[in-house]
């Protein structure tokens, strides 16, 4: 299972496992006792739920204001952008030379490789020529 939540641990999981089979419990038999039974694990659920999630959030807390006691101002500024952002996820898509986007890293990395080539092996070097310059004052050699 894929984990998003840093503050989900296997207790967590246990919890929305017994959460599962309940609402199974309840679908294969709709009884009143099923209906409280799954009411009282969901109440459960959600209380372990919210109180992991305050443990992490006042531990990142203490963190960020120890950093901010011993100066350490790089993982404080770290530690309040990520609050502020939240989760984004970074994506690697870049237009080719047809300009259609290209999203594999093969053709990214044929995409740049063929940019920088272009850029800096300029072609016509040889054609340079001295031209004149015009100045107020004039330039002496």
């Amino acid at each position: 299972m894929k984990q998003h939540k840093p503050w989900f641990d296997e207790e967590c999981l246990g919890f929305l496992d017994q959460r599962k089979q309940a609402k199974k419990q309840w679908a294969h038999d709709p009884s009143q006792s099923n209906v409280d039974n799954l009411n009282n694990v969901r109440r459960d659920a959600s209380r372990l739920f919210r109180e992991k999630k305050k443990e992490y959030l006042k531990a990142k807390i203490e963190e960020l204001e120890t950093n901010s006691k011993i100066k350490n101002i790089r993982d404080l500024y770290r530690g309040i952008n990520n609050f502020k952002k939240g989760y984004q996820p970074t994506t690697s898509i870049v237009k080719d030379d047809n300009v259609d986007l290209v999203a594999d890293s093969h053709s990214i990395l044929a995409t740049w490789r063929n940019y920088f080539s272009q850029l800096l092996n300029v072609q016509g070097v040889n054609e340079v020529r001295y031209t004149e310059i015009h100045t107020a004052e004039p330039v002496s050699t």
